[in-house]
């Protein structure tokens, strides 16, 4: 499993431009919000998806105040009917437990087969924070660097408008 210590060596190793905040455990956007720490950059909320076969898994990235219609998200990522995936999905896909949905999730799809999409309203954002595969830390990241990652691990990845 790809873990905090994994991803900050990673990003040192890339000289990518990161910052770490180490917190108490959340859950929800509420608990992040409670932190104040969006003023290092922009927040962003993570959602494991399926389709209504349980054959595809979805990442969707989106910024935290972003009301995500799923009816309508199905269409814009050619989808059938998404709901979220269970606990054991998100464990059997991203290696990751609730609360610790993240980008860097990926690095533990050995299969290659979640595809990402970011919303474009994120899309040149110079940071944003997504959880180091667990909920006890943020990184504040650029955008651009994250779809790297995640290009380079072999995920699939597309911008879209939530």
């Amino acid at each position: 499993m790809v873990n905090k210590e994994d991803i900050v060596k990673l990003l040192n190793e890339k000289n990518i431009e990161f910052e770490l905040v180490e917190h108490e455990a959340v859950y929800t956007m509420e608990d992040i919000d409670k932190l104040n720490i969006s003023e290092k950059g922009t927040e962003v909320k993570n959602l494991f998806l399926r389709d209504e076969k349980g054959k595809n898994h979805f990442l969707i990235v989106a910024k935290e105040d972003t009301q995500i219609d799923m009816k309508a998200l199905k269409d814009k990522i050619n989808s059938t009917r998404l709901s979220f995936a269970s606990e054991e999905r998100l464990i059997k896909h991203l290696n990751l437990t609730r609360g610790c949905v993240s980008p860097f999730g990926i690095l533990n799809n050995d299969e290659k087969n979640v595809k990402v999409f970011i919303d474009d309203k994120i899309k040149n954002e110079t940071r944003i924070g997504v959880h180091p595969n667990e909920n006890t830390s943020t990184i504040f990241i650029a955008t651009r660097d994250i779809e790297n990652i995640i290009k380079e691990h072999g995920n699939e990845i597309e911008y879209i408008t939530i």
